[in-house]
């Protein structure tokens, strides 16, 4: 089974590692930065946010930078809080369980958790003792990821990317334990270890006939949800959405907004979204991990065609806004700052 597992990671490249999507480009990077005659142009994308979005900004701040009735209650909690504080500032701020707990400074659903209970709540925060947003949950239908990128000197931007996010799940035959079904799913088995870990109380159960398992609500691809290319729902009335958006928040330009929401036409039209983060510079397309109806090169392509964006938004920010360079050392430290934490928290783990 693992052999399996391997040579299916191995073969399609939507597993494969970052660094493959990378260092192919890396000779592009270096052409943008002599063009800049600056190592570090793309941080000053994005003037809003700490570096632009480089992976190390609090992930609280940046959305309350969002308009109120498109993002979602949050708190942020320091690491020894007493947690008879946590639960009085939960109930402050309405939020009821089930609730989200992640990380400030985080990504690729690193520790990213559905909360059911007070008890697990606590369990969490004595194993990570980080700053911690508590979010609430959101029932809404669908998720997606939006890249928008807006030149400074322009009233209107563009959509380059959209991707559906499909939550991973089993059907139940009256038959089969859960553990089965999830070894039965060519995609599912792939994360077992993950899934084998939240549904532990439930993996010997036997879900009935037809009924549907969801076993993850993290739209994240390292959770198992699938990224499926929704290029096509690109129109002009998403992106008057995304520009009004934008306007609203003073210094934001570049980089995938993760929402949810119900209908599509609900999003378009800026009726009913919830914004759950946004990501700046570090931001993928991530439409270009739809294996099926991309190619890996193609992807790298993406990948070329968004950095020349950041590049000519910076440059303009730069040139015209008179925004200065962050330092080069200042920001490789803050980058080699991010890598410290992040090998920290998966020590907890």
């Amino acid at each position: 089974m693992i052999k399996k597992i391997n040579i299916t990671k191995l073969t399609n490249w939507e597993y494969w590692p970052s660094s493959m999507f990378y260092l192919p480009n890396l000779p592009y990077a270096f052409y943008l930065a002599i063009r800049a005659k600056h190592p570090a142009f793309f941080s000053v994308a994005n003037p809003a946010i700490k570096s632009s979005g480089n992976g190390t900004e609090s992930k609280f701040d940046t959305i309350q930078l969002v308009p109120e009735k498109f993002r979602p209650k949050s708190i942020l909690i320091k690491p020894k809080t007493d947690f008879s504080i946590i639960k009085k500032k939960i109930e402050k701020s309405n939020i009821e369980y089930p609730l989200i707990a992640k990380p400030d400074i985080g990504f690729r659903g690193l520790l990213v958790k559905k909360i059911n209970s007070e008890v697990d709540l606590k369990k969490y925060f004595d194993s990570y003792p980080i700053d911690i947003i508590i979010q609430e949950f959101l029932d809404y239908e669908n998720e997606c990821g939006v890249f928008y990128h807006r030149n400074p000197k322009s009233n209107k931007g563009v959509i380059t990317s959209i991707t559906l996010k499909k939550f991973i799940s089993v059907i139940g035959d009256g038959k089969s334990s859960l553990q089965e079904l999830i070894h039965q799913d060519n995609r599912a088995k792939i994360y077992f270890d993950l899934f084998k870990e939240i549904h532990k109380e439930n993996l010997d159960s036997i879900p009935s006939e037809n009924e549907v398992i969801k076993l993850t609500v993290i739209g994240n691809h390292s959770k198992g949800t699938q990224f499926i290319n929704g290029n096509h729902l690109i129109s002009k009335k998403l992106e008057n959405t995304f520009d009004q958006l934008s306007k609203s928040i003073d210094g934001w330009y570049y980089g995938r907004v993760d929402l949810k929401y119900n209908s599509f036409k609900e999003l378009e039209e800026g009726i009913d979204f919830k914004v759950l983060e946004i990501n700046g510079i570090i931001a993928e397309p991530t439409h270009i991990y739809d294996s099926e109806n991309f190619t890996y090169f193609k992807a790298l392509k993406a990948i070329r065609n968004h950095w020349k964006y950041l590049f000519n938004i910076s440059i303009t920010n730069h040139e015209i806004k008179k925004i200065p360079y962050k330092s080069p050392l200042q920001f490789i430290n803050e980058v080699l700052q991010l890598k410290k934490y992040i090998i920290s928290i998966k020590k907890l783990i």
